[in-house]
This record gives structure tokens, C-alpha cells and sequence, in this order.
């Protein structure tokens, strides 16, 4: 069975940068083949990664909603062709983009469509990096179930704190699943204040550690170049790199 790490916080916090560490993590010590799913409607998992994609989850279930299948052609058929077509293969690692919804305010669907889906993959890869959508809704609709790990990524802010911490409840009051749960805090310029290691402590939350706000990885974001390709020398990687040791299994 797969070992499934989902990534969970408030927008801005560098959620999507960190899972790019993960995956690039995973591949350095030999964990392979990995699948990396996007799952936030607004995909950018690919850019950390470096690849492009053509097509998604979420475009699969229109074009089926839509009846647009070929002849002598039965929707299950068309549907595995087409979930197979969204998988983008790299070295070392595959990508699964879910896509934009398919109506105003309406996920359910789509992330039905990537939860049936992921369930049927799980076999194939060893390892699993789900890079979920800002915020709760993720969560509540259970799209991230029955995982290994949950991070919850937060900056130093309040505000960000706040947000991992009613996650964490969200996921414990919902039962959804995950064996563990930590806290990552992201971006830290300095040591955490006594004020925010006693808000952690509070809220039952582990840490697991911190990244160091990194001027390479702002420039790498800013130019379009993929931070999972930063040195490992980076002190943002090594940080992430000592995370990762001590909270992923085998």
C-alpha cells in the first residue's frame, strides 16, 4: 500500500514549494516511483516540479458530462483512457492534475473523480504527495482521507496559525483518516517567539520543524525556474531535507 503525505495550510505559506522538497526528498533517497497530485483547482504543482500538462480530472468528467465519446466506445472505457491520458510521466515521479471544477462553486465532482481515481493508483507507486488546495474545503469534502501523514505548512503569521490549527481540528473532528499530523512552520525569518511556540503547544499541534525564508527560492519562484531544482546545499532544502527525516516512515 502506498505511503500518502498530504500538504494542507493557508494560501501564501509556500505549501506548494514544500511539497516540491518532498518530492524531491523522496527521489534523492531512492523512493520511487512517486505520484504527485495537485489537487488545487488552481494548479501550479507542475511549475515547482517542471513539467507542463494537457489535461486533467476535472476536464475528463466535463467531457463525459457533456457525452462526448466516441462511437462503439462505453463511458467507463472512455474514462480510463482518459484519466490515463492525465497522468504526466517524469522521472522518478508521475503528476495527476484535478482541474478546474466543472460549475460555478462546485467541486464535488471533480474531487469524487480524483479520489475514485487515486484509489485504483495506489498499487503502482509506493509513495504518494498531495499537494491540496488552500484553506478547509479539502477537508471537509474529505478529498484527503485516510493518508499517512497530513503537514499542515503555516508561516509565522496569526492569521497562518490559526488556519493550520483549525485544519488539524477539522481533520481530527472529521475522522478523516490521517495516522499522523505535524506542523511545518515556513518562510521563518528567526526563531519562533515564546508567544507562537506556546499557540502551538496549545493547540496539540506537533512541529516538526522550520525553513528559513531563502532569497533563492523567491528568485527561483519569481523566474519561473523550478524549485524542486534547487541544490540540496540550499539552507532551505537542508531544513526541509531534516524535516523529512524525521517524520517520513522507511
Amino acid at each position: 500500500m502506498a505511503y500518502s503525505i498530504a500538504l494542507a495550510g493557508k494560501g501564501g505559506t509556500g505549501k506548494t514549494t514544500v511539497a516540491g522538497m518532498l518530492v524531491k526528498y523522496l527521489m534523492m533517497k531512492g523512493k520511487v516511483p512517486i505520484l504527485a497530485v495537485d489537487a488545487d483547482s488552481n494548479a501550479n504543482f507542475n511549475e515547482v516540479l517542471g513539467l507542463e500538462f494537457t489535461d486533467t480530472l476535472g476536464n475528463a468528467r466535463e467531457q463525459m458530462k457533456k457525452g462526448i465519446v466516441p462511437n462503439g466506445m462505453t463511458k467507463n472505457i472512455f474514462m480510463e483512457m482518459k484519466l490515463e491520458e492525465a497522468i504526466v510521466e517524469s522521472k522518478g515521479f508521475d503528476l495527476v492534475v484535478m482541474g478546474q471544477p466543472e460549475g460555478q462553486g462546485c467541486y464535488c465532482a471533480a474531487n469524487s473523480l480524483l479520489t475514485n481515481f487515486l484509489e485504483r493508483l495506489v498499487d503502482n507507486y509506493p509513495y504518494i504527495v498531495m499537494d491540496n488546495e488552500a484553506g478547509m474545503e479539502h477537508i471537509s469534502r474529505l478529498t484527503t482521507r485516510n493518508v499517512d501523514v497530513l503537514l499542515i505548512v503555516s508561516d509565522t503569521s496569526r492569521r497562518s496559525l490559526q488556519a493550520g490549527f483549525r485544519i488539524n481540528k477539522l481533520a481530527r473532528d472529521l475522522s478523516i483518516g490521517a495516522k499522523k499530523s505535524y506542523l511545518v512552520v515556513n518562510q521563518a525569518k528567526s526563531a519562533l517567539s515564546a508567544t507562537v511556540t506556546s499557540m502551538i503547544d496549545e493547540a496539540g499541534l506537533v512541529l516538526a520543524g522550520m525553513i528559513p525564508e531563502d532569497e533563492d527560492v523567491y528568485e527561483y519562484d519569481l523566474n519561473g525556474r523550478p524549485t524542486m531544482t534547487l541544490g540540496q546545499d540550499n539552507p532551505a532544502v537542508q531544513a526541509g531535507f531534516n524535516i523529512f527525516d524525521q517524520i517520513i516512515d522507511g
